[in-house]
C-alpha cells in the first residue's frame, strides 16, 4: 500500500515477516512500539482503518516507521517489552496505568522459578527482591503462550524440593525433576542462566553454546546428552510460533480498541456455590467461548474442606482445586479435556467472594481479570463488582453485561442441577458422584482420578 505522504518507511517497504515495529514523530522521537507476526499487515492496518481517538492522534504524528525483523514471533515478542522498557514511548503508555502491565520475573531461591507479576504488585525493590525482571508486556495472553512454548527447551520447576512423587510436568518433560532431587542446583541454575538469555534477545549466543557443548559431549561418547541438546537446537533453530501473534494479526479491528475487547470473547469461565443450609455444598465451573455455551468445558466440584455455608471459602477452595491441576491440552493425559486459562473470571456474587477469587489468583501468579455480579441490596439488580483501578475491563465488562449476566445465569443453573443430584443420590443411599472436576456430558459415575 501507500503510506500518506511525509511518511517514510525504512527501505521503503515493510516486509510480510514477524518483527518490531517503531512509530517515530518529526523529531525522530519513538512514540509508539509495536510487534506483529506480519510487519506488512499490521502497519498497514493503522492508515486503512478507522480508528479510536488516541490511535488517530499518534496516527497523525506518525513520520517516520522503522522496524527490527525477527525470525520468529517469540522473538518479536521480547523485543517489543524491551524496547518498550527503553524508549518508554508516550502512546504505549499513555491513558493506562504501568501497574496495569505484566512482568516476567525470576525468583531468587535455590531452584528459581518464572512468575507473572502485574506492575502494581512489582514494588519498587524489585532489581533486588528478583534475580531478574523483563518487560513490560502488553500481551498477556502472548507471553503466556510463549513460556508455554519455550518451557520445552528450557523446562522449569515450579515445585519444591522434597516430595515422595514427581510432579505432573516431570512426566511431560517440561519439569526437570526438582521435586524429587532428579537435578543438582548447579544443573538446574544452568536452565535458568539460558531462560533469561533468551529473553533478553539472545538466542544466537545459546545457539552457539549448545552446538559446542554437543559437539564436545559426541566427543566424550555421552551420547545421550549430546542427542538432548541436539534436539534443543533444533527446536530453538525451527520454533513453529506465529499463533502466539496471529489472533492479534486475524483482529485488528478489536485490537485497536484494546486487548480487553477481545477478552470478553475468548474464553470466560463462570462460577457460582450451591448448597441448602451449608450441607452438600458444591460448585460449577461453566465456560463460553466466543460469547456461546462451551458444554463440553463444563465442570462440577463437590466442596471438601469447608463445613457449613461459607461461599467465601468455598470459592477459594474451587478456584484452588481448578487452577492447581492445570493440564496442557496437548499432554497426552489431557484425554479430551482443555484446561487452559480463562481470559475472565466470572464470580456469581459480591466483593467478598470477588475479593477470595482475586487473592488465589494473585497466589498463583496468573494475573487473570476476575469480576463479579451481584444482585444488590434489592435482590432485582444485577450490579458488577470490577476493581476499580482497571477501568478498560471495567468499561468492557459494563459494555458486554448482558453476555456476563448469561454466564452467571448459566453457572447458577449448572450448580444447583448438581446439587439435586447429589443430594438426590444421598437421600436414596447411593453412592456419591466423582469429586473434584466431573465434566459436564459424564456420568458422575465414572471416576476421575484427578488429584
Amino acid at each position: 500500500m501507500k503510506f500518506p505522504r511525509g511518511v517514510k518507511i525504512k527501505g521503503g517497504e515493510l516486509p510480510n515477516f514477524p518483527g518490531v515495529y517503531l512509530m517515530k514523530n518529526a523529531a525522530g522521537k519513538v512514540i509508539y512500539v509495536g510487534k506483529a507476526s506480519s510487519l506488512k499487515r499490521r502497519v498497514s492496518s493503522y492508515f486503512q482503518r478507522p480508528q479510536d481517538a488516541r490511535i488517530a492522534q499518534m496516527v497523525s504524528e506518525i513520520r517516520h516507521i522503522d522496524y527490527i525483523q525477527k525470525p520468529t514471533a517469540i522473538e518479536a515478542l521480547i523485543l517489543e517489552a524491551n524496547l518498550i522498557k527503553y524508549y518508554f514511548p508516550p502512546y504505549n503508555i499513555k491513558d493506562k496505568d504501568n501497574k496495569s502491565f505484566l512482568y516476567l520475573v525470576i525468583t531468587k531461591e535455590d531452584f528459581p522459578k518464572p512468575l507473572l507479576v502485574r506492575g502494581s504488585d512489582l514494588g519498587d525493590d524489585a532489581r533486588k527482591k528478583y534475580k531478574a525482571v523483563f518487560g513490560p508486556y502488553t500481551s498477556p495472553r502472548s507471553l503466556r503462550a510463549a513460556l508455554d512454548l519455550i518451557r520445552k527447551a528450557f523446562p522449569w520447576s515450579v515445585c519444591e524440593p522434597g516430595q515422595k512423587r514427581a510432579c505432573f510436568y516431570h512426566h511431560l518433560k517440561l519439569c526437570p525433576g526438582v521435586c524429587i532431587g532428579a537435578i543438582s542446583k548447579k544443573d538446574y541454575g544452568k536452565i535458568i542462566r539460558d531462560l533469561i538469555k533468551f529473553f533478553e534477545g539472545k538466542k544466537d549466543d545459546i545457539l552457539k553454546q549448545y552446538k559446542k557443548d554437543m559437539k564436545v559431549a559426541a566427543k566424550e561418547k555421552r551420547f545421550e546428552e549430546a542427542a538432548a541438546l541436539r534436539n534443543k537446537i533444533f527446536f530453538l533453530e525451527h520454533i513453529q510460533d506465529i499463533a502466539i501473534l496471529k489472533r492479534e494479526d486475524d483482529d485488528v479491528d478489536k485490537i485497536r480498541e484494546g486487548e480487553t475487547s477481545i477478552m470478553i470473547f475468548g474464553r470466560v469461565e463462570g462460577y457460582d456455590i450451591s448448597n441448602i443450609s451449608g450441607t452438600s455444598s458444591v460448585a460449577s465451573m461453566v465456560v463460553f467461548e466466543n460469547g456461546a455455551p462451551a458444554k463440553a468445558e463444563y465442570r462440577k466440584f463437590r466442596i471438601k474442606s469447608v463445613v457449613g455455608s461459607n461461599d467465601v471459602a468455598s470459592i477459594r477452595e474451587t478456584l484452588m482445586r481448578r487452577f492447581r491441576r492445570q493440564t496442557p491440552s496437548n499432554s497426552p493425559f489431557a484425554r479430551g479435556r482443555n484446561w487452559r486459562h480463562p481470559d475472565l473470571i466470572l464470580i456469581d456474587g459480591g466483593w467478598p467472594q470477588v475479593n477470595a477469587a482475586t487473592q488465589v489468583i494473585r497466589e498463583l501468579e496468573l494475573g487473570i481479570p476476575v469480576v463479579g455480579l451481584a444482585k444488590g441490596p434489592s435482590r432485582k439488580k444485577d450490579e458488577l463488582i470490577c476493581d476499580p483501578n482497571n477501568l478498560e475491563i471495567c468499561a468492557v465488562c459494563e459494555k458486554h453485561k448482558n453476555l456476563l449476566v448469561a454466564l452467571r445465569d448459566e453457572a447458577h443453573r449448572f450448580a444447583i442441577k448438581y446439587h439435586r443430584e447429589l443430594r438426590g443420590r444421598g437421600m436414596q443411599g447411593r453412592p456419591p458422584p466423582c469429586e473434584g472436576g466431573v465434566r459436564g456430558g459424564l456420568s458422575p459415575y465414572r471416576r476421575r482420578d484427578i488429584p
